[in-house]
């Protein structure tokens, strides 16, 4: 909070209660995160990603039909319409990612079936087209800006399981796609954050639900939001070796920078989400490259360690935007579409 004259401002709107929501719950102070009264700690080795989008639409968890009603839903909407995917061949390769996939975002509302009147029945229709068609536009222009064609979305692959195909053509083992399924479900909702924030705000003027999401999307962009696990990653390459980390936390701290996905504004121990993605990049490190979880893990070891030592009863633990970076990595997504990566998960809140 800073004071401008006789103006109070709360930088950050710090303090300031601007909306509620039923959908997620931070306790900061004890580490726990809920859906709808759901500990994450139960669903996310339990929960697949569209229980938890039905848990979003409609307030409950699916019973084994209704999920199934919903997988067949999102699966006949994750094919793009034609025009877009040739727009995103007319993309420049080097184009960022995130900004491709805003736009093209955007774009899916020139093509709705559906008349954006507000109501819900609209609206529902609408988020099931556009928690579908989000993976699609990243495995499409990922391949695209590689020189290849785009694969076709599968019908009988879950939502995780069939991005991960899309990208390389070929089904994905049963780790991987339970590591990115995971993933989706920890990413899916947290609280009040900047995008939802954003998403609110352009929904509030009644702008229809492209719009919003369209909003949501710039926002989560920023390296303070969405765009944190790409810095981690480029720390982790900066870092090279396990046997560094120490020395890497010593000279970052000693300029005054901050070591990236290291401590959250909300969380004061350690954010749960972070325990089970480190799970699943551990797991992905024992069946194919494992340098890219142990290198994370000295690197929470080494911060710890030096901020101790350097600012004693100071605590500080990796959130989940850390092993957000040796996790996708290991599945071989690149660090410039980290953040899309993100907006597929979050696209459910």
């Amino acid at each position: 909070m800073s004071t401008t004259g006789s103006t109070v401002v709360d930088r950050g709107l710090e303090g300031v209660v601007v909306g509620s929501t039923d959908l997620s719950n931070v306790e900061g102070q004890i580490g726990r995160l809920t859906y709808r009264g759901y500990n994450i700690d139960d669903l996310a080795p339990n929960a697949c990603f569209e229980e938890i989008c039905h848990l979003f639409l409609y307030g409950r968890l699916p019973t084994k039909n209704e999920l199934h009603e919903l997988q067949n839903e999102l699966a006949t909407h994750r094919m793009l319409p034609e025009p877009l995917v040739m727009a995103m061949q007319r993309v420049p390769a080097t184009a960022w990612p995130m900004d491709v996939m805003r736009t093209i975002a955007s774009g899916l509302a020139l093509f709705s079936p559906v008349n954006q009147t507000g109501d819900h029945v609209s609206n529902e229709h609408t988020a099931i087209e556009l928690i579908a068609k989000m993976t699609t536009i990243v495995a499409a222009f990922d391949r695209i800006r590689r020189g290849l064609e785009p694969v076709e979305p599968r019908n009988d692959l879950s939502h995780a399981r069939n991005f991960l195909y899309m990208r390389t053509g070929e089904e994905p083992s049963d780790v991987e796609a339970e590591a990115l399924d995971t993933y989706f479900v920890l990413l899916a909702d947290h609280s009040f954050n900047a995008s939802t924030f954003s998403a609110r705000v352009t929904a509030s003027t009644k702008a229809d639900m492209y719009a919003a999401v369209t909003a949501a999307l710039a926002t989560l962009k920023g390296e303070a939001h969405g765009g944190a696990p790409s810095a981690v990653m480029k720390m982790i390459l900066e870092v090279g070796q396990p046997k560094r980390s120490e020395t890497y936390v010593r000279e970052v701290l000693a300029r005054g920078a901050r070591i990236m996905g290291m401590g959250h504004r909300e969380y004061k121990v350690r954010d749960p989400r972070a325990r089970h993605l480190e799970k699943m990049a551990k797991q992905l490190g024992e069946t194919s490259d494992s340098r890219w979880y142990t290198i994370a893990r000295a690197l929470e070891d080494a911060s710890q360690h030096v901020l101790q030592e350097q600012k004693p009863g100071r605590k500080i633990f990796a959130n989940v935007e850390f092993y957000t970076a040796p996790t996708l990595a290991a599945l071989g997504i690149p660090a410039d579409e980290f953040t899309c990566l993100f907006a597929c998960g979050r696209i459910a809140g």
